[in-house]
């Protein structure tokens, strides 16, 4: 039975990928703010807030304890703030989206090198936002930009390892309708182009990149991908 350990699997894609995972028979192992009722007595699971980094480590030994091994790890848990000009953001607000996006991955990551867990491939969930620069999008562009690049220097050090920064493209979560399908289009012209732009359920997104892990790992390591270009 394949292995796959998840972060943020309460709504949205990290439910969707769950829910997909538990179809194909994988052993789930998940840390994450909530569990869906559905879930209970199907996966493993450890209550972790990501935002509150001291207790990351332990929330993912919890679950972790007595794994040595894993098929397939997806980082997914993500915060977004609603648009704004980065002028206006506070710096705070950007602390918040750099703990969540990078640096409770560092230490995830950080916790299977130290516990010399065997790791066969990492799918972390970055954005076309690291790249395209777009107005309002402040500290998630430049949380997922580092994302990025901590993926691609984890690969380095993690040489038995597949590891990628991967752009699911647009799927329609409670976080896309919140944040960004409200926001002001003249003020941010990306959401106008969002809205009118074909967008993947969680469910179909989910399928569609647990269908193309064996495509994904025929990137170099450490490589960003969007998946919109394969």
């Amino acid at each position: 039975m394949k292995k796959v350990f998840i972060t943020g699997i309460g709504s949205g894609l990290g439910k969707a990928f769950v829910k997909e995972f538990l179809k194909q028979s994988y052993r789930i192992f998940a840390v994450s703010r909530h569990l869906p009722e559905e879930f209970k007595g199907k996966i493993s699971f450890s209550y972790g807030d990501l935002l509150s980094l001291e207790n990351v480590y332990k929330a993912v030994d919890t679950v972790l304890k007595d794994v040595d091994s894993l098929d397939l790890v997806v980082l997914n848990a993500g915060l977004l703030t609603p648009l704004k000009d980065i002028n206006e953001t506070p710096i705070y607000e950007m602390n918040q989206m750099m703990d969540i996006n990078v640096w409770a991955n560092k230490i995830i990551l950080d916790y299977f090198i130290h516990n010399k867990i065997k790791v066969d491939q990492i799918v972390a969930i970055s954005s076309g936002a690291s790249v395209n620069g777009n107005r309002g999008w402040h500290g998630y562009s430049i949380s997922k930009a580092a994302l990025n690049m901590l993926i691609k220097l984890y690969s380095r050090e993690m040489e038995d390892t597949h590891l990628i920064a991967l752009a699911p493209g647009l799927i329609f979560t409670p976080m896309l309708e919140e944040f960004v399908l409200s926001a002001d289009e003249k003020k941010f012209p990306s959401v106008k182009r969002i809205k009118q732009s074909p967008k993947m359920t969680p469910e179909e997104a989910a399928a569609k990149i647990v269908s193309m892990l064996p495509t994904l790992k025929k990137f170099e390591t450490g490589s960003y991908v969007d998946i919109r270009k394969i």
